[in-house]
């Protein structure tokens, strides 16, 4: 069909024009999720997540146990190289007193040997010694005599070394330093004395205790003041003392009494303490 239409004088047929509509943008059409699909998404990511994490705690756990053996290992390693050390050297410095042409530089040696000797059984008796942490000072001290008295008086029945005294747990590092005290006036005393020898630890104050030797011996001369003494034992026993933070009290024998050196140290609170 056409339709007519006139312009200018003229007509003619009008073509219809017809424009397509634009496209119109749709969203595209989600699927529903059910509310169960998505509670077993969480839960699966959750349980792998955990197991993740499992698997990285196992890893580190057994990391860890084998540092802890290495760590074992290495300390009874040092343990015994130090023990061995000690005892070489003890060995070698005996020997050299035997050939040393003067009896006062024979006398020297002898005398470090004993020292070497008797750090070793400080040494070996903390190392024994069941209590990580804490130590049981008596039972120590009384440990230690006897194997100081082995070791130095060489089976002979005229000395002894006898402990008295109260009970009391000290951290394991500050019976370490009060052994090698012990030590150090043990080896002194026998230098001295003619009889046996006494080590007395007693409380004298609330959290303080006095550590004492005893012996037969004249003990310092008159007037002599520790600190300002030349002997290498001495010296060595007043920088332990200081180390630990204690004081130092030197009795001279007197009207039958017995030469005394006492160390006055303190425990620490959470030391239990047995009279």
């Amino acid at each position: 069909m056409h339709t007519l239409c006139k312009y200018g004088g003229t007509e003619g047929p009008m073509s219809t024009l017809i424009s397509s509509p634009e496209p119109v943008f749709q969203f595209p059409r989600s699927q529903a999720v059910e509310p169960d699909t998505i509670d077993r998404r969480r839960y699966d990511a959750l349980a792998a997540e955990l197991q993740a994490a499992l698997a990285r705690e196992d890893a580190f756990r057994d990391e860890k146990s084998d540092l802890l053996q290495r760590h074992v290992m290495l300390a009874q390693e040092f343990e015994h190289r130090v023990s061995n050390g000690l005892q070489l050297i003890a060995s070698l410095l005996s020997a050299q007193s035997r050939a040393m042409p003067t009896p006062e530089a024979s006398t020297q040696l002898s005398i470090a040997a004993r020292r070497v000797v008797a750090l070793g059984a400080v040494h070996r008796r903390l190392h024994d010694c069941n209590q990580l942490a804490n130590v049981e000072f008596n039972e120590f001290l009384v440990g230690l005599c006897d194997d100081l008295s082995d070791l130095l008086f060489q089976k002979r029945t005229d000395h002894a070394v006898v402990v008295q005294g109260t009970k009391v747990d000290i951290p394991s590092s500050l019976a370490h330093t009060l052994g090698l005290i012990t030590s150090e006036l043990i080896t002194n005393s026998i230098k001295h004395a003619n009889g046996g020898i006494t080590v007395c630890l007693e409380k004298s104050a609330p959290g303080t205790y006095s550590l004492s030797v005893l012996d037969d011996g004249p003990g310092l001369p008159a007037g002599a003041v520790a600190a300002k003494s030349k002997g290498l034992g001495m010296k060595l026993v007043l920088w332990l003392v200081e180390q630990i933070s204690g004081d130092l009290k030197i009795i001279r024998r007197t009207n039958g009494s017995r030469a005394c050196v006492t160390v006055i140290f303190r425990s620490p609170r959470f030391g239990s303490v047995s009279l």
